[in-house]
């Protein structure tokens, strides 16, 4: 059912009045139980969606239809979406309470709205309050979206490939072999600027954890856990690149911790994450994430702090850089323009 109109609320009120008079329920059921079956987060949820609508009908060649079938799936599926228009710009938002910095929002009746195709707008898209469209709203739509990644969808093993990976460390080369997939830049090619407590929780899939973590415990379990923790500091400071994301992608982007294995260059954001995940698996510390103005890293408790420590809740943890400096940073030291700066703590991991 081609959409050939302008941007208006009684063409897209047919176009709705439309689809919901066809077949479209072995298809939301098939969508939904595909979900239940891969335990699906909403932001793979909605990828799927994407693939959908993509499929039937392509967003270079119809735009606004390829959008109202997404808006439409999310809504049989149970969100919230909601439907805006800025210069016959046609705007997908859905309700969501999580802490997003970089999509655009609007707030209306007490529930927050982000923008799902703010990226295929780029510099065209205006920040300002867009006009909301008269949308087909049903009270029983309940489902907030939620950006947080708990789980990675199951990704075919023939497309891993391998990606050989060195460090040094004490005067010894420590060599790993990776199993890595490029499918895990694509599905988060989008991903949003999401909390801290979202982002340092991502997970890696089961491959790419099998082909590293097992390795990490082999070289770090004979080592006492403060030396164990430096050998993971600086395998993740000096088994990468070091790249601005500036420069790398002309904006703020924070990888995933797959990604940051994945890609030949990264951030200090990439580097804390990843630091993050690999101190959680092998030894389930507590810690916290530090950001500067320009910086994050991550300290860790000891039983015994080293170096000045940062004191939270009253209780001391150890800064740990993962991330290239000027110096060689040993546990417990920070470079001299960053100890002169002011920092927050933005996230605190207490394992249960």
């Amino acid at each position: 059912m081609p959409f050939s109109a302008d941007v208006k609320t009684t063409a897209i009120n047919a176009f709705y009045q439309e689809m919901s008079l066809s077949n479209y329920q072995p298809t939301v059921n098939a969508l939904q139980a595909f979900k239940k079956q891969q335990d699906l987060n909403d932001w793979f949820y909605y990828q799927l969606i994407r693939k959908l609508a993509q499929s039937q009908i392509s967003k270079f060649e119809n735009y606004n239809q390829y959008t109202l079938l997404k808006w439409f799936y999310l809504i049989k599926s149970g969100y919230d979406a909601r439907l805006a228009t800025r210069d016959n710009q046609l705007i997908l938002y859905v309700r969501s309470e999580d802490d997003i910095s970089d999509l655009p929002y609007f707030r209306l009746d007490n529930s927050s709205y982000i923008c799902l195709n703010y990226h295929d707008y780029g510099t065209s898209f205006k920040i300002d309050v867009p006009y909301i469209l008269a949308d087909i709203y049903d009270s029983s739509l309940k489902k907030n979206f939620s950006y947080r990644v708990t789980k990675l969808p199951s990704l075919k093993s023939e497309n891993y490939r391998r990606k050989d990976v060195a460090f040094t460390y004490r005067g010894k080369v420590y060599n790993f072999k990776l199993r890595i997939n490029e499918e895990i830049n694509d599905i988060f090619n989008n991903y949003p600027i999401v909390d801290y407590s979202s982002y340092f929780n991502i997970p890696i899939s089961t491959e790419t954890y099998d082909s590293l973590i097992p390795a990490l415990r082999n070289y770090t379990k004979r080592m006492k856990v403060e030396k164990g923790i430096d050998y993971l500091m600086r395998f993740t400071r000096y088994s990468f690149m070091y790249e601005d994301d500036r420069i790398l992608y002309g904006k703020e982007k924070r990888l995933s911790p797959e990604q940051t294995l994945i890609n030949e260059a990264s951030d200090c954001d990439d580097r804390a994450a990843l630091f993050f995940y690999l101190v959680k698996e092998i030894y389930n510390l507590p810690m916290i994430a530090i950001r500067y103005p320009t910086h994050v890293t991550v300290a860790v408790q000891f039983d015994k702090t080293i170096g000045k420590g940062i004191l939270y809740k009253g209780e001391y943890y150890t800064i740990c850089e993962p991330t290239p400096q000027e110096t060689d940073l040993n546990l417990g030291e920070v470079s001299a323009r960053h100890a002169a700066e002011h920092y927050e703590i933005v996230y605190h991991y207490s394992p249960r």
